[in-house]
C-alpha cells in the first residue's frame, strides 16, 4: 500500500496529526531528528517508531501529535535494509564506529562460501544482540554499561531473517578484507550489525557493519520518505494523515455513522471478524480514523480512540 501526505501547514505554528517519514541523514541520532521535527512542527508531541544508529540512514518514521498513538503498531513491523559487511575485522560495537578488536585475512573468501554462511543465518534463528544496543540491563542501557567499561553479555533472543541476499562481493580498501553488499528483510528486534558479526564468526574471520540504510518499515518505504531539508519549508504538507498511516500498517474496517459515533464515545460494537488477532483501523464514513480496535472477542475493545477535533 502506498501512503500519501496531503495537507498544508505553516512551520511557524503547530501542524496537524500524522506520521512524518524522514530519510535520516548519516551522523544524526534518532533523538536529534525528533528534536529537529519538534521545532519544525511547533509541538513537543513527536516520537519515533524505532531507533536508527547515527551511522545509519533511511526510513525513520515519526509520529506528530496524535500520530504518536500509532507508533506502537509500527515498532513491531518487519523492516528491510541494505548494508555492507566487512569481513576480516571485528569491532567492539559490531560496526565501523567501534574500535577494532580482531583482524584476519579474509581475502580468500569466495561468494559460494559466503552465501553458504549466510544461509545459516536465514530463517528463524537465535540472535545475541550487540552489546552496545539500547536493551536495558538492570535498568541501564547496555550501551551505557559498555561505554563505562563493563563487560556485558546479553541473552540470545528469537528473531526471523526472512531474506538475506548477497548482492556483491568485492575486495575492501585493505586487500586483506572483503566487503559484502547485502539486502535483508527481518522481523522486529533483529540487529543487522549482529548479523554482520555472526557472519564473520561463521566464516572464522570476524565481521562488522560499515554501511546501513533502512529501506522499509512495514509498508512504508523510501518512496514516502523526505529529507529534513525538504520538510523545513512546509512540514505539515509532508504529514501522512492518521487514516492513511493506520491503513498502511493494519487491516481496515469501515464503519457506518452509528458505529463511528458509538466508538467515538468509548463504546463497543460487534466485531466484524471475531477472533482476529491483529489490531484493526476503524474508519468512519468520511474516511477519518475513529479508533484502533481489538476484535479478538465478539464485541470490540478500543486500543486507542481518536476523538474528532
Amino acid at each position: 500500500m502506498r501512503v500519501r501526505g496531503p495537507g498544508v501547514a505553516d512551520d511557524s505554528r503547530q501542524v496537524g496529526d500524522g506520521l512524518l517519514v524522514v530519510d535520516k541523514p548519516a551522523g544524526w541520532t534518532s533523538h536529534d531528528v525528533v528534536g529537529r521535527v519538534r521545532r519544525l512542527c511547533g509541538t513537543r508531541r513527536v516520537g519515533h517508531a524505532g531507533t536508527l544508529d547515527p551511522m545509519a540512514t533511511g526510513v525513520l518514521v515519526l509520529g506528530v501529535n496524535r500520530g504518536t498513538k500509532l507508533l506502537t503498531y509500527l515498532v513491531g513491523c518487519d523492516k528491510s535494509y541494505t548494508a555492507t559487511i566487512r569481513l576480516g575485522q571485528s569491532t567492539v560495537t559490531d560496526d565501523a564506529e567501534g574500535e577494532v578488536t580482531q583482524d584476519h585475512d579474509a581475502s580468500g573468501l569466495d561468494r559460494a562460501r559466503i552465501e553458504a554462511a549466510v544461509g545459516t543465518l536465514t530463517g528463524a534463528i537465535q540472535q545475541v544482540p550487540s552489546s552496545v544496543s539500547a536493551i536495558k540491563v538492570d535498568g541501564r542501557r547496555s550501551y551505557a554499561r559498555v561505554r563505562s567499561g563493563e563487560d556485558v553479555e546479553l541473552r540470545a533472543r528469537p528473531v526471523t531473517v526472512h531474506r538475506f541476499d548477497v548482492l556483491e562481493v568485492r575486495t575492501a580498501r585493505e586487500p586483506r578484507h572483503t566487503d559484502v553488499d547485502v539486502e535483508v528483510e527481518v522481523s522486529s528486534g533483529t540487529y543487522v550489525r549482529a548479523l554482520a558479526r555472526d557472519l564473520g564468526a561463521v566464516l572464522g574471520v570476524g565481521g562488522h557493519l560499515t554501511a546501513l540504510r533502512r529501506t522499509r518499515v512495514g509498508d512504508i518505504d523510501l518512496d514516502q520518505a523526505v529529507t529534513l531539508t525538504a520538510a523545513e519549508g512546509d512540514p505539515g504538507s509532508r504529514l501522512v494523515p492518521l487514516a492513511d498511516a493506520a491503513a498502511a500498517v493494519m487491516p481496515v474496517r469501515h464503519l457506518d455513522e452509528e458505529q463511528a459515533r458509538a466508538l467515538g464515545y468509548g463504546g463497543r460494537v460487534e466485531s466484524e471478524q471475531p477472533g482476529r488477532r491483529d489490531p484493526v483501523a476503524a474508519l468512519g464514513p468520511a474516511g477519518e480514523l475513529v479508533a484502533v480496535l481489538d476484535e479478538s472477542a465478539a464485541r470490540t475493545r478500543s486500543h486507542v480512540v481518536f476523538a474528532p477535533r
